[in-house]
C-alpha cells in the first residue's frame, strides 16, 4: 500500500521549449538542467533546494537563457528584479543574494554576480520584445555602473568572486569582473539609445569602449592573440562578451580551439566559463569542437554526471567532491540554452526583439544524426529540426504568423520543397555563395534539402 506521495514543487512557469536529439546523453542532460532550474525556482531563482536556498545572483544570470528558452518565466523575473531595486543601496551596491536580511553587501557580490541588474532585464527584452522591465531598472543599472566607474576609474576591476568552482585552472577574477563591467556598460548604452537618452548613450558607449581598451591593453597579446595565460575562460569570455577586436577574432578563436584540444576536448572552466566556452566555440567557427566538448561522457563534463546517474546538475565536477557537494545546482546550466542556440540555431534578433524576427543559424555537427528544437515565442511556435539523409541533410523550419526569420546555412547547394529557392516567393535570398547562404523567410513551414 502506498503511504507516501512525492510532488515536484516549483513556481508555475509554463514550458516554452523542447529539444530532442539522436544523442540520448544530450537529451538526459537537457532534462537534468531543466530539473535543476525548476527545483530552484520558488518565487525567485535560488542556488540549491536543500541547503542555502538563497537567491544567488551569479547562478541566476548564468542560467537566464536556459530559463527563457525552456519556460515562460517573465513574471518571476519581473518580481525578482523588483527585489533588486528594493535591495540596492543608495550608492548603487547590490548584495550577492536577493532578497537578503542584510548579508552579501560586503562579500560575494561584485560584477560577475550582481550584473543580474543589467543582464536579466536585457534578456527579457530580447526574448519578449518587452522593454518595460529594462525601463524600470534603467536608473538602477545606471547607479550600479556609476558606482563601479567611480571606484575603478581605470576600467579594470577585481570586484567579484571569480570563476567559481573551476575544474583546475583559475582565471584571474580581475579579468572576468572587468568583462562583466564592460557588458553592463554596453547594455546600459543600448538601453539609453532605446529610450532616447542620447547623452547617456554617448556617455556609456564611451565608458564601454574605455573598459574594452583597458582590458585589451592589460590582458591581450595582439601578436599571439592570447588573453592572459590563454585559459579556456579567458579566451572564451573575451570572445563571448565582445572584448576581442574584430581583426583578432579569428586568431583568438583558433587559440581557444587549440587550448580545448590540448585539454583533451574537455572543459577546464568554472561557473563563469561554462557560460562562455561552448558559445565562443560554436559562434566563432568551431561548432564541431563545441559539440565534442558538450557531448563528452568522461570527467570532467556534463555527460560524466549523466552516465553516473545524475538527474539534476551538480555543484562540483567530481562525484566524490569534499566541498561544494550539492547534487542539485543550476549554476552550470547554460548548456541547456546552448542546445537551442548552437544545434537548433534559434536566436532572438536584437534589432527586432521578441522573435519578431528570428535568427536561425543551425550547425549540422558530425556525430549527431538528428536534432529538433522548438520555442514558443510571443508570436507562436518556432521549429528548427534537422536529420541526416545519406548524403544530405533535411532541415525543417516553422516561422510563426506575423513574424519573419533570417536563415544562415553553411551551404550553397539548397532546395526547398524540391524547388530552387528562387521558385519560392516566401524566400528572399540575401546572400548566396558556395559555402554560405543567407535568406529571409516569411511566416510558414519550410523543408530544405542541403547537400
Amino acid at each position: 500500500k502506498e503511504s507516501l506521495t512525492a510532488f515536484f514543487m516549483h513556481s508555475d512557469v509554463p514550458p516554452a521549449g523542447k529539444i530532442q536529439s539522436s544523442n540520448n546523453t544530450l537529451n538526459k542532460a537537457w532534462e537534468a538542467a531543466n530539473a535543476s532550474y525548476l527545483s530552484n525556482l520558488f518565487g525567485y531563482p535560488t542556488d540549491c533546494p536543500q541547503r542555502e536556498k538563497n537567491g544567488w545572483t551569479g547562478d541566476a544570470h548564468i542560467a537566464i537563457e536556459t530559463g527563457l528558452y525552456n519556460f515562460d518565466g517573465i513574471t518571476v523575473y519581473e518580481k525578482w528584479l523588483a527585489d533588486h531595486r528594493d535591495e540596492q543601496q543608495p550608492n548603487g551596491v547590490l548584495p550577492a543574494i536577493i532578497p537578503t536580511s542584510g548579508w552579501g553587501y560586503h562579500w560575494a557580490n561584485g560584477l560577475d554576480w550582481t550584473s543580474t541588474i543589467a543582464i536579466i532585464p536585457w534578456n527579457i527584452y530580447l526574448f519578449y520584445g518587452d522593454s518595460r522591465l529594462l525601463e524600470l531598472c534603467y536608473d538602477n543599472i545606471k547607479k550600479y555602473v556609476n558606482y563601479v566607474d567611480e571606484n575603478y576609474p581605470s576600467g579594470i576591476t577585481d570586484w567579484g568572486l571569480g570563476d567559481w568552482v573551476p575544474v583546475k585552472s583559475q582565471t584571474p577574477k580581475e579579468f572576468t569582473s572587468s568583462a562583466y563591467f564592460y557588458t553592463d556598460a554596453l547594455i546600459l548604452s543600448k538601453a539609453a539609445k532605446l529610450f532616447g537618452k542620447q547623452d547617456d548613450f554617448e556617455k556609456y558607449a564611451a565608458l564601454a569602449e574605455k573598459i574594452k581598451t583597458a582590458v585589451n591593453e592589460k590582458y591581450l597579446n595582439r601578436e599571439t592573440g592570447i588573453y592572459g595565460s590563454g585559459l579556456q575562460t579567458e579566451l572564451s569570455a573575451a570572445l563571448h562578451w565582445g572584448l576581442v577586436p574584430e581583426e583578432l577574432k579569428e586568431k583568438v578563436a583558433a587559440n581557444l580551439a587549440r587550448r580545448v584540444e590540448a585539454d583533451n576536448k574537455h572543459i577546464d572552466v568554472g561557473l563563469l566559463g561554462t557560460k562562455t566556452i561552448l558559445n565562443a566555440l560554436s559562434e566563432n567557427g568551431y561548432p564541431e569542437l563545441a559539440y565534442e566538448v558538450a557531448s563528452q561522457e568522461t570527467f570532467p563534463s556534463w555527460g560524466w554526471w549523466i552516465v553516473n546517474g545524475a538527474t539534476t546538475f551538480y555543484e562540483n565536477w567530481p562525484l566524490d567532491a569534499s566541498k561544494d557537494i550539492s547534487l542539485n545546482h543550476i549554476m552550470f546550466g547554460e548548456i541547456s540554452a546552448w542546445y537551442y542556440k548552437a544545434l537548433g540555431g534559434i536566436f532572438p534578433d536584437e534589432n527586432r526583439p521578441g522573435f519578431k524576427n528570428t535568427i536561425l543559424q543551425p550547425n549540422f555537427v558530425p556525430g549527431l544524426d538528428s536534432f529538433e528544437a522548438t520555442h514558443e515565442s510571443p508570436y507562436g511556435k518556432i521549429l528548427s529540426s534537422w536529420k541526416r539523409k545519406k548524403k544530405s541533410v533535411e532541415y525543417t523550419v516553422s516561422v510563426p504568423a506575423n513574424s519573419t526569420a533570417t536563415l544562415h546555412l553553411k551551404s550553397g547547394r539548397l532546395k526547398e520543397g524540391g524547388r530552387t529557392l528562387l521558385e519560392n516567393p516566401q524566400i528572399e535570398i540575401i546572400r548566396s555563395e558556395k559555402e554560405l547562404s543567407v535568406v529571409n523567410l516569411q511566416p510558414g513551414n519550410y523543408l530544405f534539402e542541403i547537400r
